[in-house]
């Protein structure tokens, strides 16, 4: 049995259609979907990670950031398009991968989304904390206790300059627990709820464009003033290779726009709507993104918002000490509440989506039986999967209360990225496997886009840093272990033949545009890594090994599933189970090991 078969498209699509008491309710129409989208991807992004972004990495030049992190999106949502109006199932990259890619490389994708939506949830989860706690402070008058608005691993400076170790971040563990019962409630329900908070912030951010725009000093933007005079800042002053890591972080900014996909199930017309609401919140965001970048830049010295919990905030301080006397002073001092307020409730409004999108995945996977039968069961009332929705929250909660913000971003900006590249590559393969697949909505100029999809991304993932990419490294290997010591043998494909399932689907000779894209990573690593980032010479070689051990090994996964003998029979082969359970176990420990390695010297560097 190939760890490669596939799951027909025709079953995927005809589990698409089914109806009962145990499937998902289809409630969701385009402007539904849109609106999931923008309320998923503007979020914690925007209104935290762009700060940052601009004071670690790019500077003023965030603003490109932005437009570089909107351009791998835009190449991806078009993948997903496809994707989701042609495949319309619950699961996301995921269904997609099972229908392209097999078994193998759809388990490996389930596993890498929850780094994008369970990580994601709690990413979201800890901005709101920081939003809340400012709100309470700075509005309310009531000072929360800082050690309970942050995890143990972070420590809080106080005004006279002591400080404290975090216990727990307690608001953000709270609302990860509201949105889940929220979400268990109904989809219907979270929606409404979702559209409206997303008139909300959507208002706030066009509020604070329009309010900004008039109190722009180009010299924060390196513009209209000598280099290097008191007050004129240099517009890029951590060079290019800081613009691109910053696009890398940022690009959590754009996220949501493919957690649209996950609800394709609960959509009433997917073939049109899915597409809509991929491709209509992405070009909405992406406007609003590039336009809030280059005013809060312009408001404020970049150096300002390196460490701001709410750096949209502190720019609007700045514009009210400009304004301060004027009739838009007087203006200008509401703003910081409403866009606090704002930002309270565009998080939660963000929350829901990404909570919303990991129960789908499990969904999917349980009924296809790579996870336990009971994480498919549908609420009988509801009709949402409300044991894994419950699951996630718990997940989220933990994760939102002890970890912090910059480490979670960086994990789910890696993790979406990744997904990225299989989803461009499993476009390219969908073309070749299944030519006559209807296809209500095609991406243009293919494989071009498809291939440009997966360069641009792992573009962007060459530019996250290495210890991200470690701890990429471990979460799949840990999944390898899960996946031999459970799934292949539970799976519901090696339960039965499947080659009457596929009789529906011709193969045609392998596209070989699938192996260029990877190929195109590959060389684009070998080249971007010693010249592109900033290393000291003795760091290249390892950062260059990490990064391209990830590449040679999807290289080579997707190389036997287009070269090796296609196999897409049923059964379980012990023989396969056993070896791969020993080499996933081995690899595991010598990643381990690795990992450990690498933080103690890492730490050692530091202390040095």
């Amino acid at each position: 049995m190939s760890l490669f078969a596939t799951k027909s498209i025709d079953s995927i699509i005809a589990e698409a259609q089914e109806t009962g008491e145990h499937t998902l309710k289809k409630t969701l129409n385009g402007l539904d979907l849109t609106m999931l989208g923008v309320g998923a991807i503007i979020g914690t992004g925007i209104f935290v990670l762009t700060g940052q972004a601009a004071g670690k990495h790019a500077g003023p030049a965030v603003v490109i950031s932005m437009i570089l992190a909107g351009i791998v999106s835009a190449f991806a949502a078009l993948c997903y398009s496809e994707f989701a109006a042609s495949v319309p199932i619950s699961g996301s990259a995921y269904a997609y991968g099972y229908g392209t890619l097999g078994e193998f490389v759809a388990w490996i994708i389930g596993w890498d989304l929850i780094l994008e939506y369970a990580f994601g949830a709690a990413t979201v989860a800890v901005g709101w904390s920081g939003y809340v706690v400012s709100l309470f402070r700075d509005t309310l008058g009531i000072n929360f206790p800082l050690a309970l608005s942050k995890g143990p691993f972070e420590t809080i400076t106080l005004a006279d300059g002591s400080t404290v170790h975090g216990i727990i971040n307690l608001p953000g563990l709270l609302i990860s627990i509201a949105v889940t019962l929220l979400l268990i409630k109904g989809i219907k329900e979270s929606a409404s709820f979702n559209s409206i908070i997303v008139l909300v912030k959507v208002l706030v951010v066009v509020l604070f464009i329009i309010a900004g725009i008039g109190y722009v000093n180009k010299s924060n933007l390196g513009i209209g003033c000598a280099a290097g005079s008191p007050g004129c800042a240099e517009f890029m002053p951590f060079g290019f290779s800081g613009v691109v890591t910053g696009a890398a972080v940022i690009f959590f900014a754009y996220i949501g726009f493919d957690a649209v996909s996950t609800a394709a199930q609960e959509a009433k017309n997917p073939q049109k709507d899915m597409p809509l609401g991929i491709l209509g919140s992405l070009a909405i965001c992406t406007v609003l993104y590039i336009l809030v970048a280059g005013i809060m830049v312009g408001l404020v010295d970049y150096k300002l918002l390196t460490n701001a919990a709410a750096p949209i905030a502190v720019a609007v301080d700045a514009a009210l000490q400009q304004a301060k006397g004027t009739t838009m002073g007087t203006i200008l001092a509401v703003f910081p509440t409403i866009i606090k307020v704002g930002a309270v409730l565009g998080l939660s409004s963000t929350m829901v989506v990404m909570v919303m999108g990991q129960p789908r995945v499990f969904y999917s996977m349980s009924k296809d039986g790579l996870l336990p039968e009971w994480a498919a069961r549908v609420h009988p009332k509801y009709q949402t999967p409300h044991i894994t929705t419950a699951i996630t929250g718990v997940i989220v909660a933990i994760l939102a209360g002890i970890v912090p913000i910059s480490l979670l971003g960086e994990l789910v900006s890696i993790g979406t990225l990744f997904a990225f590249v299989i989803v461009g590559t499993g476009i390219i393969i969908l073309r070749s496997t299944n030519p006559n697949l209807n296809r209500p909505f095609k991406v243009p100029l293919s494989p071009i886009i498809p291939i440009f999809t997966v360069v641009s991304a792992a573009y962007l993932m060459n530019s996250l840093p290495l210890d991200t990419w470690i701890r990429l490294i471990d979460w799949m290997s840990i999944g390898l272990v899960i996946y031999f010591a459970y799934s292949y043998s539970h799976s519901h494909l090696r339960k039965v033949s499947n080659e009457a399932a596929n009789d529906s689907e011709s193969r045609n000779s392998p596209p070989i545009a699938a192996i260029l894209a990877i190929v195109a990573a590959i060389a684009l690593t070998l080249y971007q890594v010693p010249y592109l980032m900033d290393l000291k010479s003795e760091a290249i070689p390892l950062n260059l090994g990490i990064r391209l051990f990830a590449w040679v090994v999807t290289g080579v996964l997707v190389a036997m599933l287009m070269y090796g003998k296609q196999d897409n029979r049923g059964g379980t082969d012990e023989k396969v189970k056993t070896i791969g359970l020993v080499a996933s176990v081995i690899n595991l420990i010598v990643w381990a090991g690795i990992t450990y390695w690498f933080f103690v010297h890492f730490s050692e560097l530091h202390a040095k």
